[in-house]
């Protein structure tokens, strides 16, 4: 019955550290097989180039790490790194990988950024809260926003770098519920939250323009 409970569409449990490692790994294992020479390309609609856009999804989860680090985590802004770009238009970010390390140390740094979080979801207990822009969170909610900010962002560089992205349907349907409690509940997980994130079109209803998620604690 509990098997059963975790794959109801309307109740598909809580997003794990094990989902942000599954997430993480995935997307590791499907960018060693980008060719070389093409991460200088757009990712997908991104304005960024393919490595700024791996840079930034290393930013973003080293950030949600950092917002869970201290014993007294900040309620009203997030941890004063300095986040800054390397050219006009592109992303602001604390963390940069060093270029002369090829695409291999990119994926090393994407891959450490990722761990951080992880150990910090699995470390720090479910009562403590931090400020993130879209509502103050919990350990489970910055799981959440890790894993969405790779699945969404691995569509965007899968379109860039020419491979196929198509990720695990359970985990999908876990960031849909903890995130973004207006999507579709009906639709394929992984269409649902192309359409909940502004990447993908759904039968009668009309494509997103502007989007956000929810990462306050869900009832």
């Amino acid at each position: 019955m509990r098997r059963q409970a975790e794959q109801d569409p309307a109740t598909p449990g809580p997003v794990t550290p094990d989902d942000l490692d599954r997430a993480v790994q995935l997307a590791l294992a499907t960018l060693r097989e980008a060719p070389p020479t093409a991460w200088d390309g757009k990712a997908g609609t991104l304005e960024w180039d393919c490595w700024e856009t791996v840079e930034h999804l290393a930013d973003d989860l080293f950030a949600y790490a950092a917002q869970l680090g201290p014993k007294q985590p900040p309620m009203d802004d997030e941890i004063p790194f300095i986040w800054e770009s390397r050219r006009p238009g592109g992303p602001a970010n604390a963390i940069h990988a060093d270029r002369a390390a090829g695409p291999a140390g990119l994926l090393q740094v994407l891959e450490a950024s990722g761990a951080f979080l992880i150990a910090m979801v699995r470390t720090t207990p479910p009562t403590i809260r931090s400020y993130h822009g879209y509502g103050v969170s919990d350990p489970e909610g910055f799981a959440a926003m890790g894993a969405v900010e790779t699945l969404v962002h691995m569509y965007d560089l899968a379109a860039g770098l020419g491979l196929k992205w198509t990720p695990p349907a359970d985990v999908c349907a876990r960031v849909l519920h903890r995130l973004f409690p207006d999507a579709p509940s009906d639709e394929e997980p992984w269409s649902a939250l192309l359409w909940a994130t502004g990447r993908g079109e759904l039968p009668g209803r009309a494509r997103l323009t502007s989007w956000r998620w929810y990462g306050e604690p869900r009832p």
